[in-house]
């Protein structure tokens, strides 16, 4: 595990959350992370999704194979049991921690709702184990339900990946309101950081509007990320070999536009940390 960084505070969690599937979360959280990396940052990247897409994308075709995973982790949480230091924790060759995911993650969802501090698993486990990096990404399910409520109650930034389509974006208003209840009940430091709009066509009318309506109706109170990830079947080639569009197709437009979000990201944080009078570690 890497050395630790100097406080508590200076980790970065960011949830890659949005209800609707296929909209773009589990390749942001892989290109993002490994754009942070190359950056000189320490990450580690969660799959907190029962289908393991993080997992398979970074090349552990067979997740529900492997022993250690966040699903076990979470259950000696749950169990009140001391988690082994690096357990399930895998390096990536691309530069980034791994705590995979697979389908056990099903009956973790089921046993937390009748768990004491059922919101807060994850974070009690991230408590013990993020000082030793400057970025956490969380991987979301496709859904509100209690992992994705433990994601955003360990989380102090939230990343919206959102498609351009009609019901992609209707969704938006229902993860909001999810968001604000978390941000009174459980986790009043919870920020959003953006929505980013992925899957861009811009060659299709229909999608220059939904991005307009998007823009314009939130870009007044939320983020909205100006990169934009252009859609391309490189994305999904990826997928099936292991690896970031930086391995895959280092020149391509889709590896530009995670670079300019990378940026984007680390702008931001920046941004946070002057404001709160402690500049970001340079590295």
């Amino acid at each position: 595990m890497p050395n630790c960084i100097e406080t508590d505070n200076s980790c970065k969690v960011i949830a890659m959350c949005n209800q609707k599937g296929g909209v773009g979360k589990t390749t942001t959280c892989v290109n993002l992370g490994i754009g942070l990396a190359r950056h000189g940052k320490k990450v580690l990247l969660i799959d907190l999704d029962a289908q393991a897409s993080m997992t398979i994308s970074l090349g552990y075709k067979t997740p529900d194979e492997l022993t250690e995973t966040v699903s076990e982790v979470m259950q000696m949480v749950i169990d009140d049991k001391p988690v082994p230091q690096n357990y399930g924790i895998i390096h990536h060759p691309e530069g980034v921690d791994l705590l995979p995911g697979n389908i056990l993650l099903a009956g973790v969802e089921v046993r937390l709702v009748n768990s004491i501090s059922r919101e807060t698993v994850l974070r009690s486990y991230l408590h013990d184990i993020k000082n030793h990096y400057d970025y956490v990404l969380i991987d979301c399910m496709p859904s509100l339900g209690m992992l994705t409520i433990n994601a955003l109650s360990a989380a102090n930034g939230i990343i919206i990946p959102v498609q351009p389509h009609y019901l992609s974006a209707k969704g938006l208003e229902m993860l909001l309101q999810t968001i604000s209840k978390v941000r009174k009940q459980i986790n009043p430091g919870l920020k959003i950081e953006g929505i980013l709009l992925t899957m861009v066509d811009r060659r299709a009318n229909f999608t220059r509007e939904i991005v307009d309506i998007v823009r314009n109706n939130y870009s007044t109170s939320v983020n909205v990320f100006e990169t934009e990830i252009p859609v391309s079947v490189k994305a999904i080639e990826t997928s099936a070999e292991g690896k970031s569009m930086y391995a895959h197709d280092r020149l391509g437009k889709i590896s530009a536009a995670y670079v300019s979000l990378t940026k984007e990201v680390l702008g931001i944080v920046q941004e946070q940390e002057r404001v709160k009078g402690r500049p970001e570690t340079v590295r």
